[in-house]
């Protein structure tokens, strides 16, 4: 009697994904240039578990981000939880390390995170980030650099069209408390940062539902709507609240990252102070930034952070604040594939090694070990098939060059190299064949 199998139906859980080459090989590329970019500014690798005691997780970013987080019981009936980001975890690392490591501390993580929220484009329930902070100083010489890292970063990735926008909590927390709201401002800081998805009737809507007056979520939206010049905008705010003390040490602090912004000679326009950002989790205290590629502002920002002085705090008596930034590699991943920047390569190999006899089969792994050995990242085809076949599967995955000898050119130690994308074809000993290979390369990548 035959064993009927039941099929089990091949599916991936809601708000999760698979990447296949064809994203992988973008996604890898990404995080390698941000590693790059990270290490040039001091920044030191370190990682945490995926898996967290809940307390450590929950009540730093607010009732709206507690409820994200994936909570449950293990088996040692331990309440735990699935990291909701990477800054937090590395508050309690930097409570038990730093204080033999010593400080300022400059890291940077990269890996998965997991939150429970609604699914849209370009957000998933696991995505991965990519950080870097400094923590153990609160001069603003660090929340400058987190600036130029962002720019330095998205340079590095071939963008020209992004903008980051700029803010400092202190502004909004010295205009709350003249405006007798400071009570409030935690709710106030949470509906404002809605304001670019929901908008201005929708956020004093809610504003009023935690207690807050009318009039006063009025002048907070008047202040967040301000338009213009980041200096004129400052100018305004000093002139007008000259007494404010907790104000004019942000306005300060931002006067000083544009003018440093600006004596790197980078472009003014990529840097915008925006007075309606506040970053919707509790623990940032200080500048806070967000960065939109222009051709694509619908994915919202795509690099986010801030100042957070009192977070480690929470784990240690020593006074370690911090700042630093993150990079939403899944949404930039979706934003780019949307505005056709990606590269349709399913291999990280440029060069295939076909093969016509397998008798011949050391001869053609010789000269794929050879070409290895020369730098270049090579494949070889694993059956004798018919060329044709072979060089489908190569433009498929795409290759740029493949390797092609024959009998006749193996007795005669000669090997075709055919440039795939312009389908010209030139022959070489097996001596000349790397030089050629770095020629061919030269000329596919710049076409």
């Amino acid at each position: 009697m035959t064993e009927t199998i039941k099929r089990i139906e091949p599916r991936t859980l809601k708000g999760f994904r698979d990447y296949p080459p064809a994203l992988m090989i973008p996604r890898e590329k990404v995080l390698e240039t941000a590693r790059q970019v990270y290490r040039a500014h001091g920044f030191a690798p370190i990682d945490t578990p995926a898996l967290e005691y809940a307390e450590i997780l929950t009540g730093k970013g607010g009732e709206e981000s507690d409820r994200l987080i994936y909570q449950f019981k293990d088996h040692g009936d331990r309440q735990v939880a699935l990291r909701f980001d990477l800054t937090v975890p590395f508050a309690r690392f930097a409570a038990i390390h730093v204080p033999k490591i010593g400080t300022p501390f400059k890291r940077y993580a990269m890996g998965p995170v997991w939150r429970g929220e609604n699914t849209s484009h370009g957000r998933y329930r696991e995505f991965w980030q990519c950080d870097f902070d400094t923590i153990g100083t609160t001069s603003n010489a660090a929340d400058i650099e987190v600036a130029l890292v962002i720019h330095a970063l998205f340079t590095a990735l071939g963008l020209d069209r992004f903008e980051i926008r700029i803010n400092n909590r202190l502004v909004l927390n010295g205009l709350l408390a003249e405006y007798g709201l400071a009570d409030q401002s935690v709710a106030l800081l949470r509906a404002l940062d809605k304001l670019p998805k929901i908008g201005m009737e929708a956020v004093l809507d809610e504003m009023a539902g935690y207690g807050v007056p009318r009039e006063g979520g009025q002048k907070v939206l008047e202040l967040a709507s301000l338009k213009g010049e980041s200096a004129a905008i400052l100018d305004q705010l000093a002139t007008a609240h000259p007494g404010n003390a907790t104000l004019m040490e942000g306005v300060n602090r931002l006067r000083e990252l544009f003018k440093v912004a600006d004596a790197c000679g980078l472009p003014s326009e990529r840097f915008r102070l925006d007075l309606s950002i506040a970053r919707g989790l509790d623990y940032y205290t200080g500048t806070i930034y967000e960065t939109f590629l222009l051709d694509m502002p619908s994915i919202g920002s795509v690099c986010s952070g801030g100042r957070y002085d009192n977070l480690a705090g929470l784990y240690t008596s020593q006074k370690l604040p911090g700042v630093g930034a993150s990079l939403g590699v899944d949404r930039l991943l979706a934003a780019l594939e949307e505005m056709g920047k990606l590269t349709s390569r399913e291999t990280p190999a440029e060069i295939l090694v076909t093969q016509f006899d397998g008798s011949r089969l050391a001869d053609y792994y010789r000269m794929a070990f050879n070409l290895r050995q020369a730098g270049f990242a090579v494949e070889v085809y694993p059956e004798p098939k018919k060329i044709g076949q072979q060089l489908q599967y190569a433009e498929k995955r795409g290759f740029k060059l493949a390797v092609i000898a024959g009998p006749d050119e193996l007795s005669r130690g000669d090997w075709k190299l055919k440039n795939l994308a312009a389908r010209t074809e030139e022959t070489f000993t097996a001596e000349t064949l790397a030089s050629g290979v770095a020629k061919a390369l030269e000329s596919a990548n710049g076409a």
